[in-house]
C-alpha cells in the first residue's frame, strides 16, 4: 500500500481544514487507516484511525469532538476533517495504514505503511 497525503496549509484559529490521503493497491479496504501528527520537537502522536470497513473510528482525546475521520474505499481515500483548529494542532500530519487498527493507538512503530506528511499550520 502506498499513501500520499495532501490538503495541508496555513489557517487561522477556529478554521476548518480537510486532509486527504490517496492510497494505491487493491487491498486498501482490508487495511485500517489513520492519521498521526508530529510537531517540532515533539514525538509523533496518534490522531485518529478507522477500520477497513469504516465501521469503527478511534480518536485521540486532544481531537475528539473536533476532528472526524472517514474513508471512501471506492476511491481508495481516507479523510481527516478538522474543525475548530487551534494553534496546538500545528504539525506535520502523516497518513498511515495497517491491517490491525490497534497498531495506531497502541504502538505506531507497528504500523506498516506511511505516507509523506503534509504540514498544517494554525495561526493564533
Amino acid at each position: 500500500v502506498q499513501l500520499q497525503a495532501y490538503g495541508g496549509g496555513l489557517v487561522q484559529t477556529g478554521d476548518f481544514l480537510r486532509l486527504s490521503c490517496a492510497a494505491s493497491g487493491r487491498t486498501f479496504s482490508s487495511h485500517a487507516a489513520g492519521w498521526f501528527r508530529q510537531a517540532p520537537g515533539n514525538e509523533r502522536e496518534f490522531v485518529a484511525a478507522i477500520t477497513g470497513s469504516g465501521e469503527r473510528e478511534f480518536y485521540a482525546d486532544s481531537v475528539k469532538g473536533r476532528f472526524t475521520i472517514s474513508r471512501d474505499n471506492a476511491k481508495n481515500t481516507v479523510y481527516l476533517h478538522m474543525n475548530s483548529l487551534k494553534p496546538e494542532d500545528t504539525a506535520v500530519y502523516y497518513c498511515a495504514a495497517d491491517r490491525a487498527v490497534a497498531s495506531f493507538y497502541l504502538d505506531y512503530n507497528a504500523v506498516d505503511y506511511w505516507g509523506k506528511g503534509t504540514l498544517v499550520t494554525v495561526s493564533s
